[in-house]
């Protein structure tokens, strides 16, 4: 019996104890009657007790993930073995079978490895020599039911040694599977016939075929997943630096050198003792998440989804800490084993280029001759290598100068170089941080060659960039666990500054004209750099990351050579990096106070464009489609009026004729109207309207208010694509609620409304104007929006109630439950001069703007807008409000009996979603 398993191989399955059971059983079946049922539970009971002895010692200990997937192989073999058994001996009895009877049963694939999750697929190959023979058939189709009727899923094929190496040599699937093909029963004569003609046959010659195959095979799988290691929810198989990778590399590893384990690998020269131990840790980990989740599922998943990362953690035994949630520490150590095998993969690659056995990269075959590199380099496959390793490290700011002459030359580092510098990380003290070359060098990687993130990634990738900045490391693979950041925390950090060098570029000037503007006007990029550098690096810990990084970066940016103003000004950025996207979302901006507010706080035109930029390149860093237009014509907007205010005084904000200049604006515009007409249009409204719209939304209330009659509700729906939102304007009669009851109307047709506002004139109507995206942050099609009027229409006029139809439409999804959002309320009597701002942080949800609103509505308070800001499953709801009498909310104890009600509609609504 085996011994590297999670426990006694007897304790699973004891073979002699199974075999006495199936026998009695069998002897205890009548003449006539079928005997599977009888072996069937014997095997079940068996089945069921072994499972469930691994999955208890598993859970006593949870990193054990190979010797559990060694158990679960264990407890299928003895199954398999005894099946076959019964079969030949007591079902289908052959004493003296002809040489074309023979059957050699085989394990092939990840089975035939040994490595078994706990819902893995059994492969199996059952191989004869010949045409397969009735008795040889009836076996076969035996032994399948008896393993279909355990719920096994069984992938099966019956082959003869010429099929396999015919098949074989077709398709690489087949020939891979073959690689690892491992005697259960039957012949073993059969099967070492097959081992020695497919290694004289098919794999000898053929290596760097099959290598190309496998390679070309994983390129397509990893993007397939999204081809980023640090894809916030993980495929643990088929992801990037996950299990499959580690097998694809033992897969090569066996077909190339003929080894049978990764171990074997040291004694070639393919990797070193310490990388190897550090693969091995890699995988153990990677194999016992994998366990985890098939037993958490109760079946084969192979995706770290949010809620299994939760549930997986708890399972491996992390705990909450220093700020931050077991799942996140649970992440961080997944995504740094990722890289592990990554790294692994790319060293061991590297080794069949130099034996030939892998195609040079498709550079060197375009580009006969490599660039010419300095002194101590060579060029190597087109890759920059060492040509000294000794005197490479007899100066340690040569580890910098990799990075440079990498970046200057344009060639990828040779992974033996990687390697060296990883292994000598020791030797980066503080004398090297300090010293004012390594400065230059560093700062030159960022500001110099054109492509810092390619230099920062593979720094960070070998550990480098935690070395010499030991601040960062803590942020090294530190996942955010929420659904608005893709990334984790140092790759969203990269993210960001190859945008930044993607606008310096030029490529983004149509999406991005007021960004790439202040580039081309000029402005200190060292401290933009520094500043989008250490922008996250106080994150993960219990004190607010902008102000924690702030104190950071005071004693990082004079490390890197920055002069004192400059470390002032990026200090400030790091603090206030969140200011600008919070005025710009969670503001409203057509408020005067809004602009003032935060010109007062840049207080000058070179903070606001480094800020602007900064901004810009912080929501693009966090996701594929985190950036669309509506956040860009918010900053646009804010960046626009506040340099207006900066640079011609703040008393602009506050000129009365604002409303004079919008009403010119709406005369010219509708001149083909009578002025009659005119005149009941223009002095209909109050203040706030005309400083609150765009002419084009004072031209559509115009339009709608013209000659309306008291029961009358005029709608006009319009794809802002500008916006990437719908526009929908509203006019009716004003009446207490409007705003929940427009609210609802549009919970029901499936609408994220991101902002919205409403105004009253002074003959009693409701001027109310949402912008509306669908469930993918779009405007809604053309083709939708007469049915979405005809449901809306249907709410207005109490045909539909939105509180009773919304119930059975804001239900939670499983994988989203897992996040824990805090709610904050708070009341901002300074940020208007008008209004009231009750800001509510919570976890979002369909039907959450409506409960609100609805709330609000049944305090008497009146709504002028809301500010809509999503970031993932958390929501910013941000209302400008008055009470019944028009005035702000001053009153402690109206605010914490307001506070109370909201938080008491949030909870039952938040109950409901997750019934």
């Amino acid at each position: 019996m085996p011994e590297n398993l999670i426990c006694p191989a007897s304790e699973i399955c004891d073979p002699d104890v199974l075999r006495a059971e199936l026998s009695a059983a069998l002897d205890g079946v009548e003449a006539g009657q079928p005997a599977r049922p009888a072996l069937v539970k014997v095997l079940a009971e068996t089945q069921k007790r072994g499972r469930a002895v691994i999955a208890e010692a598993f859970r006593a200990d949870p990193f054990k993930g190979r010797p559990t997937t060694r158990s679960y192989t264990w407890l299928t073999d003895c199954l398999i073995r005894e099946i076959w058994t019964v079969a030949t001996e007591r079902l289908y009895p052959n004493p003296n079978p002809t040489e074309g009877e023979r059957i050699a049963v085989m394990a092939v694939g990840g089975y035939g490895r040994g490595e078994m999750a706990p819902h893995s697929d059994v492969d199996l190959l059952f191989l004869t020599p010949y045409k397969i023979t009735p008795w040889a058939e009836s076996v076969i189709e035996a032994m399948l039911y008896i393993l279909w009727d355990l719920r096994m899923k069984v992938g099966h094929s019956s082959r003869t040694v010429e099929d396999c190496l015919r098949l074989g040599a077709e398709d690489f699937t087949i020939r891979t599977a073959m690689l690892e093909h491992r005697f259960l029963c039957g012949n073993a004569a059969l099967a070492d016939e097959l081992d020695a003609r497919l290694w004289d046959e098919l794999f000898k010659g053929t290596a760097r075929e099959f290598v190309e195959a496998k390679l070309a095979e994983r390129d397509a799988r990893h993007e397939k997943q999204g081809g980023q290691r640090y894809m916030v929810e993980p495929n643990v198989k088929e992801g990037k630096g996950g299990l499959r990778d580690i097998q694809s590399l033992y897969w090569i590893a066996k077909y190339v050198h003929r080894v049978d384990t990764t171990e074997e690998l040291i004694g070639k020269g393919v990797f070193r003792p310490e990388e190897y131990h550090s693969f091995i840790v890699a995988e153990r980990f990677l194999w016992g998440v994998r366990c985890h989740l098939h037993l958490i599922a109760g079946r084969p998943m192979e995706q770290l989804t949010f809620d299994m990362q939760v549930e997986v953690a708890e399972a491996m035994g992390y705990t909450d800490k220093g700020g931050r949630r077991a799942v996140e520490w649970f992440m961080q150590t997944y995504f740094r084993h990722a890289t592990t095998v990554g790294d692994m993969t790319r060293i061991f690659l590297t080794s069949l280029e130099a034996d030939h056995t892998k195609s040079a990269p498709l550079l060197m075959r375009i580009f006969n001759r490599p660039p010419r590199v300095k002194k101590a380099y060579t060029v190597v496959n087109n890759r920059l290598a060492l040509v000294d390793d000794a005197a490479f490290l007899s100066d340690k700011l040569n580890m910098l100068r990799l990075f440079e002459e990498a970046l200057r030359t344009g060639l990828l580092i040779h992974p033996d170089a990687m390697r060296l510098v990883a292994a000598n990380l020791h030797l980066i003290d503080d004398e090297m941080r300090n010293d004012k070359e390594a400065r230059r060098i560093f700062l030159d990687l960022l500001l110099k060659h054109g492509n810092p993130d390619r230099a920062l990634r593979r720094m960070n990738e070998l550990g480098f960039l935690g070395a010499f900045i030991p601040e960062f490391e803590t942020i090294v693979a530190m996942m955010q666990f929420n659904m608005y950041h893709h990334y984790t925390v140092d790759e969203h950090t990269i993210q960001c500054i190859w945008n930044l060098s993607e606008i310096e570029h030029e490529n983004l000037i149509e999406e991005l004209p007021v960004a790439s503007s202040i580039l081309k006007e000029g402005i200190n990029r060292k401290v933009l750099y520094v500043a989008l550098l250490l922008h996250d690096i106080g994150k993960g810990r219990d004190e607010d990351h902008a102000v924690l990084g702030a104190k950071i970066a005071r004693k990082v940016a004079p490390r890197l050579g920055l002069k004192k103003a400059e470390c002032a000004t990026v200090e400030w950025l790091v603090r206030y990096h969140l200011l600008m996207s919070d005025m710009a979302q969670k503001r409203d901006i057509a408020d005067p106070r809004t602009v003032r507010d935060f010109a007062k706080a840049v207080q000058t035109r070179e903070r606001l464009d480094l800020l602007c930029v900064l901004t810009v390149c912080d929501i693009r860093g966090v996701g594929p489609n985190t950036w669309n237009n509506w956040k860009a014509a918010l900053l646009r907007a804010l960046y626009r009026q506040t340099r207006r205010a900066l640079e011609d005084g703040l008393e602009i904000l506050n000129r009365e004729n604002r409303g004079v200049e919008a009403k010119k604006a709406l005369r010219d515009a509708l001149h083909d109207w009578n002025s009659k007409d005119l005149r009941i249009e223009t002095t209909r409204h109050y203040p706030p309207y005309w400083q609150g719209l765009h002419l084009t939304a004072h031209v559509i209330f115009a339009k709608l208010l013209k000659d309306i009659d008291d029961d009358e509700i005029r709608i006009d729906l319009h794809p802002d694509i500008d916006r990437d939102a719908t526009r929908v304007c509203f006019a009716l009669v004003d009446h207490p609620g409007i705003f929940s009851r427009l609210a609802g109307a549009l919970a029901l047709v499936g609408a994220n409304v991101v902002d919205a506002r409403t105004y009253t004139s002074k003959d009693g109507y409701a001027t109310a104007v949402f912008w509306i995206q669908d469930a993918d942050g779009h405007p809604f099609e053309e083709a939708r929006l007469p049915r979405l009027l005809k449901t809306i229409h249907q709410t207005l006029l109490g045909e539909v109630v939105p509180q009773d139809a919304i119930k059975d439409r804001d239900k939670m999804k499983k994988r989203e439950r897992a996040f824990r959002v805090p709610t904050s309320i708070t009341f901002d009597n300074d940020g208007s001069e008008i209004y009231t701002i009750i800001e509510v942080d919570t976890r979002d949800r369909p039907g959450l703007l409506y409960d609100l609103t609805r709330t609000l509505a049944n305090q008497n308070i009146y709504i002028a807008s809301a500010v809509i800001a999503t970031y993932g499953e958390q929501v910013v709801d941000s209302f400008y409000v008055k009470d019944m009498f028009g005035l702000k909310f001053r009153s402690t104890s109206k605010q914490k009996s307001l506070e109370k009600k909201l938080r008491e509609a949030i909870a039952a609504g938040s109950a409901r979603a997750r019934s």
